[in-house]
């Protein structure tokens, strides 16, 4: 089984979410990098459980410890080891479903697979293996907004049918965090927040989108042929969980233009290079980044975990019913955001590392 992501930038993340810990090592962080656990910290707690009602009621406090690669508060280029212990672990509250199959989780494919799998929440399927995710992209973060001065930012576009107005020109991480659903329009927060709570009381769940933005990226970033910077891009997002699709810039809306209408025209930039009037591409031409903010969505389903009753199998393939225990998300996009930027921070800085290999300017 491959945990490992990134090419010189390089990420492996280990642990099952009802086991003693989950983690990550990160190998190719460049040296002398002011670093400290108060940096991931910060990320951790904007992914953890237990934020609000809207998020799942497992307690976790989700406190990084960095065990290597770090000395007097600076990186040393050699691997980095960060690892968060389980808390709040209840693997008993599985006991009852450990020989049947939760639709829509992975039992069933884990289970084909590899002819085992830890029932105890999923295991490595688990949700809770985004914390070392998260841990490596609070390091990415910081790489890129030191080296590039890029910013990244994610939020809960829509939720249902419950779509939100946003200028991708202006929004801020403090904007989105001051809304408890990561909604950064005040009006589509308020619905959102309505009807998660109907959801979560009827015992059902909702899925979304997320939109992200990444400002200050520089040009070049990305291969012209399978390493394209949007190609890595969705490989990374749709490997989180849940994730159900992905779109760059005009996306699937772009086929109702004409090419005069979806062109995005050069213009003279006041920083000595060409810029567009459209940002149609969403920052990416040829697979290669062209400086332009790069405009993403990914789509979450709704949570599989749910109370109400469903129809399923168990491990004799005979008929079962099932009304799923434990505690859930009643919607996974609030605590997705910070996956999300994660998810694009490690790409991002793994593709500058490699430009910089190679670059001649």
């Amino acid at each position: 089984m491959s945990s490992q992501a990134g090419q010189l930038f390089r990420i492996s993340t280990f642990g099952e979410s009802h086991g003693g810990a989950v983690g990550v090592v990160v190998d190719g962080c460049p040296p002398r990098l002011e670093l400290s656990s108060e940096d991931v910290q910060r990320e951790l707690d904007r992914r953890k459980p237990g934020q609000n009602r809207f998020t799942t009621p497992r307690q976790e406090e989700d406190r990084v410890e960095i065990v290597s690669g770090v000395f007097e508060g600076r990186t040393l280029g050699t691997p980095i080891a960060m690892i968060v212990r389980n808390q709040d672990a209840r693997p008993s509250a599985y006991e009852d479903m450990k020989d049947l199959y939760r639709p829509s989780h992975a039992d069933y494919t884990y289970e084909a697979k590899f002819g085992i799998r830890n029932w105890q929440g999923g295991g490595r399927a688990s949700a809770r293996e985004t914390i070392g995710r998260v841990a490596a992209g609070a390091l990415a973060r910081k790489i890129l907004r030191e080296r590039c001065g890029t910013e990244v930012v994610a939020w809960v576009e829509r939720v249902h049918d419950v779509e939100a107005k946003v200028d991708t020109d202006t929004i801020t991480e403090a904007r989105v965090d001051e809304s408890a659903v990561r909604c950064p329009d005040p009006a589509a927060s308020a619905e959102i927040e309505s009807r998660i709570d109907a959801a979560r009381e009827r015992g059902d769940s909702l899925g979304g989108v997320v939109g992200c933005v990444a400002r200050g990226v520089p040009p070049g970033l990305g291969e012209p042929v399978f390493d394209k910077l949007e190609a890595d891009l969705a490989r990374a997002l749709m490997s989180l969980p849940a994730s159900k699709g992905f779109e760059i810039g005009s996306g699937f809306a772009g086929t109702r233009l004409t090419g005069i209408q979806h062109n995005d025209a050069f213009v003279p930039g006041d920083d000595g290079r060409p810029h567009t009037r459209t940002n149609y591409s969403g920052g990416v031409q040829g697979g290669i980044s062209n400086g332009e903010p790069i405009l993403l969505r990914v789509a979450f389903k709704p949570t599989a975990t749910i109370r109400l009753e469903q129809d399923t199998v168990d491990r004799d393939n005979q008929a079962r019913t099932l009304a799923a225990k434990g505690r859930h998300d009643p919607c996974v996009l609030p605590r997705a955001v910070p996956m999300v930027e994660a998810m694009v921070c490690l790409t991002l800085v793994d593709h500058y590392l490699r430009h910089r290999a190679i670059s001649t300017t």
